[in-house]
């Protein structure tokens, strides 16, 4: 099995930035879907942004209503990493961050699928907003 590691978390003020990434060599693959995921202390985890590559190549990306037009996920096929770049940070948006990969599609209905789906993941790193 693939390893996949996260790097990039850490304290930051709100309105302050982020870059996140996963090295995560084994998935970065055609027809694998890549995604970013987060759990704040008592809740639910929940996809962030996800990304999917067809056979062919071409990438579709998904991403909650919460971060978009702040959040933008990547993949650097040279560098075998996954990123996300977190902009205009706010404290809601302070927990751990993981990566993940699964098999097949990334989206249902255009919505990131939960969590559950996916097979592989990073242990995770931790980012914190303070006002």
């Amino acid at each position: 099995q693939g390893q996949m590691v996260e790097s990039g978390g850490g304290s930051v003020q709100a309105g302050g930035s982020l870059r996140l990434s996963c090295a995560a060599s084994r998935y970065i693959t055609n027809q694998y879907c890549l995604g970013w995921f987060r759990q704040a202390l008592g809740k639910e985890r929940e996809g962030v942004a996800s990304m999917y590559t067809s056979y062919t190549g071409d990438e579709t990306e998904y991403y909650a209503d919460s971060v978009k037009g702040r959040f933008t996920i990547s993949r650097d096929n040279a560098k075998n990493t996954l990123n996300l770049l977190m902009l205009d940070l706010q404290q809601e948006d302070s927990a751990t961050y993981y990566c993940a990969a699964k098999n097949g599609g990334c989206a249902l209905g255009g919505k990131i699928l939960a969590f559950r789906y996916f097979g592989f993941w990073g242990p995770g790193t931790q980012v914190n907003v303070s006002s």
